[in-house]
């Protein structure tokens, strides 16, 4: 891995999960406005689903890059 990734991976793999959280609250909140009472929200409700889809994502990928570099480093 590269020296950049480790440094992200090693110092700051709180921000994977702090990501991740934060798309699952967007998702959360999308979803409320998708509720008959929250009609005029309705477009922003999908837009919250798309970002918040995009946090997971990083999030989910960020921790797998964190398990693969912890990984490598006890087979060294």
């Amino acid at each position: 891995m590269s020296n950049l990734v480790k440094t992200i991976v090693q110092d700051f793999g709180w921000i994977h999960l702090s990501l991740g959280l934060m798309g699952n609250t967007a998702f959360f909140v999308g979803s409320i406005f998708f509720l008959p009472a929250f009609e005029p929200l309705k477009t922003l409700g999908v837009w919250l689903f798309i970002i918040g889809s995009f946090g997971m994502l990083v999030g989910a990928v960020g921790r797998l890059l964190v398990d693969l570099f912890e990984r490598q480093e006890e087979s060294d």
